[in-house]
């Protein structure tokens, strides 16, 4: 027997825990962790450019030394808020061993899920400006011209922006996983 497929919610309030939004809270698992501290947030819109406004975000990265399991939690969840704008506060990850000899650049992977979507969807925020992303193995798979849509750009000291457009033209490319 078979199961309808359905959308995810809107039920973000029985799963949103704000706290975790700040992986680096005094009173969280990663209270004392040393690293640069980084703001990540953005905008989600739809396909005709109107606000997300009820979206769940999830991230999840490596270490500032390009580890995952070196005690340190890189998993942070957060709603979007009336604006469509999702933010969190983490440390900057390092570079990620890849396949080979290849190293990854610094990246942070993205999960939305939203009401309209039958799964979620899938993305990277790399960081502008990393030497690393000349060379990162999965954003040379991707079309020069599209790449800007998964590289956030700072807008002040410490604070990255990336907007998420979920389709259209200008759509943010997700990964097929």
């Amino acid at each position: 027997m078979s199961t309808a497929h359905q959308t995810a919610g809107p039920y973000w309030h029985l799963i949103d825990f704000p706290e975790w939004a700040d992986l680096l809270r005094e009173d969280g698992p990663n209270a004392g962790a040393t690293g640069e501290p980084v703001i990540i947030q953005g905008v989600i819109t739809d396909g005709d450019g109107a606000l997300v406004t009820d979206a769940m975000v999830e991230i999840w990265h490596a270490d500032p030394q390009g580890d995952y399991d070196a005690g340190f939690q890189g998993f942070g969840r957060c709603t979007t808020d009336a604006e469509g704008t999702f933010r969190f506060a983490t440390l900057k990850p390092g570079p990620v061993p890849g396949r080979g000899n290849t190293l990854q650049a610094p990246h942070i992977q993205i999960s939305i899920f939203a009401r309209g979507l039958l799964s979620h969807l899938t993305t990277r925020l790399y960081f502008a400006g990393e030497p690393l992303n000349e060379t990162d193995p999965l954003l040379a798979l991707i079309p020069a011209d599209r790449r800007s849509t998964i590289i956030a750009e700072p807008v002040s000291p410490g604070t990255w922006q990336l907007d998420i457009r979920l389709q259209g033209g200008a759509e943010t490319v997700f990964l097929d996983i």
